[in-house]
Order: C-alpha cells, then structure tokens, then sequence
C-alpha cells in the first residue's frame, strides 16, 4: 500500500498525463481542420461575376450561381 503523500502524487501525474493527452489531441484535430479550411483555391466566374472557393488542388470548377465551368484564378 502507497502512503498518502506518495498516492497524491502518482494520481497527480496521471490527471497531468490525462489533461496533456487531451490538450495535445484537440490541438492536432483543429489544426489540421484549420489547415484543410485555410487552404482552397479561388475561382472567379466570368459569366456572372461571382467570386467562390473549392478544395485546394481543384484547377477547374463548376460555378454554383449559375453552373458555368470555370478555371482557377491565378495572382
């Protein structure tokens, strides 16, 4: 049987081992959701003027105004 002082400590640790496991997992999971919305490419359609995004690696999109199939727009 642990004393006191020492079962303290031990439980301590864990709670620490716990809270630092959970703050490390929340931290990667919004990250990489930030980093997968962060990065999209931008499309400007040409026949209504409408400005939209889509996932990054998409060269062509359909425009979702009006369906007119456009490429991507390049800086």
């Amino acid at each position: 049987m642990l004393a006191l002082p020492t079962a303290v400590v031990v439980y301590c640790f864990i709670v620490a081992a716990v809270f630092l496991g959970l703050w490390s997992y929340y931290n990667r999971r919004d990250h990489t959701h930030f980093e997968s919305e962060r990065r999209r490419t931008t499309f400007h359609c040409i026949r209504c003027d409408h400005l939209y995004t889509a996932p990054a690696g998409a060269e062509t999109c359909p425009c979702p105004r009006c369906g007119y199939e456009n490429a991507r727009l390049k800086f």
